[in-house]
């Protein structure tokens, strides 16, 4: 596996974006209970179509944004889903890793906490290797520069010996009972692609806005230019710097159109967090603290529309799902500990997930709401699909994504190519009758590069639900399964 230095990333990035070439936008998987595969067709929806017209009766888009996760290292054994290839019965890739002077195999982790993999933008480029996608084991060996400082063996490739490196391994429904059940019960999208090679903030700043830029002048939104490599190292608690962030967000199109949103967050402390840097001083960020996890605060939308106080804790959420006010629009992200993002437990981030899903389901707005569960960004992990190259920044790595709904299909592997872009399509199609983010008709004009949610190549979230269908009954897991890694559990009755 040739290796190449990071002043090149521009120019691999070009090469490394080549179109997908497994999984198609045109059709999807269905398996009933005993595991039988059959393809159906896709159509892609229309504005004529009365599957368009049937998500007016979804009321609330609830999107749960949780950590560090590839598709693969989730759902890679999942029936009928694009996943780890296999020959022979055992996973066919192997990944070269210089330490064993060998190579190393996707395998099965029983595991709970996992280390995962730095995963920065040269990271990525380094994992997908020219569209190899071999470089996830080398690289988790290779650690990161806060190794140096903390010699932490929680921090992913800081270790004293080599041990079998997890960011190649994988988990199932032993591990991740609940996740696999909703896949089964629901809607399992197979071709979710985080928006952006970078890590955590650049893909929570597509995830509001559809956007990841630096602002020259933070009160000139034509001053912006894309920046998909924002990490800790360029954050909103470095002293001296502003990072308000200029250009457009969905929240400017939400409160112009009057419809409601919260975004839902918990006290937690910086993740990635080397103690060493300034930005580590603060122990625990409130929801009303800009984050990596939480950008809204930094929006000048935000700010100008005088709506931070929809920047909320999570607690809130749980209240306003058992009133049934549930805002139109809510964003869910988890604290620290609940998130995923190594080495936090995953039974523990399932857990979260579950309660917040089970929330909807226990309140009256079960009927009318769409919940989209997904991870951020890979986390080192790995992934055996190269990304699809979409604009001049492309898609990242592929991450776990579900849809849950009374109005979901059932037992359904969506294959289309996808992004965090189709949820904003599929809130601005819901509230907004198809308004765009776009500087040319949203009255605020800002230097985007390109209306990432009018890309020809993105699916369409409808294509998951049939609104002719009789919405169905709650499904309701327990939090924390009697036994992790035995048989999923039974859901509840309604």
């Amino acid at each position: 596996m040739s290796r190449r230095p990071a002043g090149v990333v521009a120019v691999v990035v070009t090469m490394v974006l080549a179109a997908c070439a497994s999984g198609s936008s045109s059709d999807a998987t269905r398996a009933d209970d005993n595991g039988s595969i059959a393809r159906v067709p896709l159509p892609r929806p229309t504005p004529a179509d009365g599957a368009l017209r049937g998500i007016h009766k979804i009321k609330h888009v609830i999107i749960i944004m949780q950590e560090n996760r590839s598709f693969d290292s989730y759902f890679g054994s999942f029936p009928g889903a694009d996943g780890i290839r296999m020959q022979d019965g055992k996973p066919a890739a192997c990944l070269p890793v210089s330490d064993y002077g060998s190579c190393i195999s996707p395998y099965h982790d029983s595991k709970l906490r996992d280390a995962g993999g730095p995963h920065a933008m040269n990271d990525a480029i380094y994992d997908i290797d020219r569209g190899h996608m071999d470089g996830f084991a080398q690289r988790a060996f290779d650690g990161s520069p806060g190794c140096l400082v903390l010699k932490d063996v929680t921090v992913p490739g800081c270790r004293e010996t080599p041990p079998l490196p997890d960011a190649v391994g994988y988990h199932d429904a032993r591990e991740i009972p609940n996740y696999w059940a909703y896949a089964r019960h629901f809607t399992l999208q197979d071709h979710m692609f985080s928006p952006t090679l970078g890590p955590s903030l650049p893909a929570h700043l597509y995830l509001v806005s559809g956007w990841s830029a630096t602002c020259l002048n933070m009160d000139n939104p034509m001053s912006c230019t894309s920046n998909n490599g924002l990490a800790g190292d360029v954050h909103p608690f470095v002293e001296g710097q502003d990072f308000r962030y200029a250009w457009t967000d969905m929240t400017f199109l939400l409160h112009k159109y009057g419809v409601s949103w919260a975004y839902y967050t918990a006290p937690h402390s910086l993740p990635d967090c080397d103690e060493a840097l300034p930005m580590c001083e603060r122990p625990s960020l409130e929801p009303g603290t800009p984050s990596l996890w939480n950008p809204l605060p930094e929006f000048a939308t935000v700010i100008h529309d005088q709506q931070l106080g929809n920047i909320k804790h999570s607690g809130k959420f749980f209240a306003a799902a058992r009133r049934g006010t549930i805002p139109s629009v809510s964003w869910i992200v988890p604290s620290k500990k609940m998130s995923e993002h190594p080495p936090a437990s995953i039974a523990d981030g399932q857990a979260w997930v579950t309660r917040v899903v089970n929330a909807v389901m226990q309140g009256p707005d079960w009927k009318s709401s769409a919940i989209f569960v997904s991870w951020d960004d890979w986390g080192g992990f790995y992934d055996h699909v190269v990304p699809p190259r979409i604009d001049e920044a492309g898609y990242g790595l592929r991450v776990p994504s579900l849809a849950i709904s009374p109005y979901a299909k059932s037992h359904f592997i969506d294959h289309q190519v996808l992004s965090f872009d189709a949820y904003l399509k599929f809130i601005e199609d819901d509230f907004m009758n198809g308004a765009r983010i776009d500087p040319r008709t949203d009255g605020r004009p800002d230097s985007r590069p390109d209306v990432r949610e009018n890309a020809p190549q993105l699916g369409n979230l409808i294509s998951e639900f049939d609104f002719s269908q009789r919405p169905r009954p709650a499904f309701r897991l327990a939090p924390r399964p009697a036994t992790v890694r035995g048989a999923v559990e039974r859901p509840r009755g309604p």
